[in-house]
C-alpha cells in the first residue's frame, strides 16, 4: 500500500493505493501506516484530478475499489453515474437505490465515501436544492459544483 500527498487548488489531497486500486482520497494531509511513496497510479490518479481542477475533464478513468457496505457500495456504483454537471436528491438516489424512503441511509453513504470527487459525492443534494452535508466542508462541495457549473 503506497499514499502520497500533493497541493492542489482546493488544497491538500492524499490518495491512497492499494495493489493497483484506488482506495482512499482525503483533502487533507493524512497519515498511514504505509509507504509515503508515489507509484504510476498515485500519478494518474493526481494527473486526472488536476485536469478536473482545471475544467479539461469531466470523467475519471481510474481503477477504485472502495470498501463499505453492499448497501453502501450500490450507492457508490449509482453515485458514479451522475454525470459531470448534474445533480440528484438525496431521495432520487434512494429510489435508484431500491429504497426511497432510504434519503438518510444515502447521506450516511455519502459521508463514508472513501474516494471522495473521483466517486462524485458532492453532486448529491437536498430535496429542496440546498448544498447539505459533505464530509469535508460545504465550501469544498460548493466549489466543486460551481467548478462543475451546475445551476444551484
Amino acid at each position: 500500500m503506497n499514499y502520497y500527498t500533493k497541493n492542489t487548488s482546493i488544497g491538500e489531497i492524499t490518495i491512497i493505493e492499494n495493489k493497483g486500486f484506488i482506495t482512499n482520497l482525503y483533502l487533507g494531509k493524512k497519515q498511514i501506516a504505509a509507504n509515503y511513496e508515489t507509484n504510476s497510479l498515485i500519478e494518474e490518479s493526481f494527473s486526472q484530478l488536476e485536469e478536473y481542477l482545471t475544467g479539461g475533464r469531466t470523467r475519471f478513468n481510474l481503477p477504485l475499489n472502495p470498501k463499505g457496505t453492499k448497501f453502501q457500495q450500490r450507492v457508490w456504483s449509482i453515485l458514479l453515474n451522475i454525470p459531470y454537471g448534474e445533480t440528484r436528491t438525496y431521495k432520487e438516489v434512494a429510489a435508484l437505490a431500491g429504497n426511497d424512503k432510504a434519503s438518510r441511509a444515502v447521506g450516511s453513504a455519502n459521508h463514508k465515501n472513501p474516494i471522495p470527487i473521483f466517486i462524485p459525492c458532492h453532486r448529491v443534494i437536498g430535496s429542496n436544492g440546498d448544498l447539505t452535508g459533505f464530509a469535508y466542508g460545504i465550501d469544498i462541495k460548493s466549489k466543486l459544483l460551481e467548478l462543475e457549473k451546475t445551476t444551484l
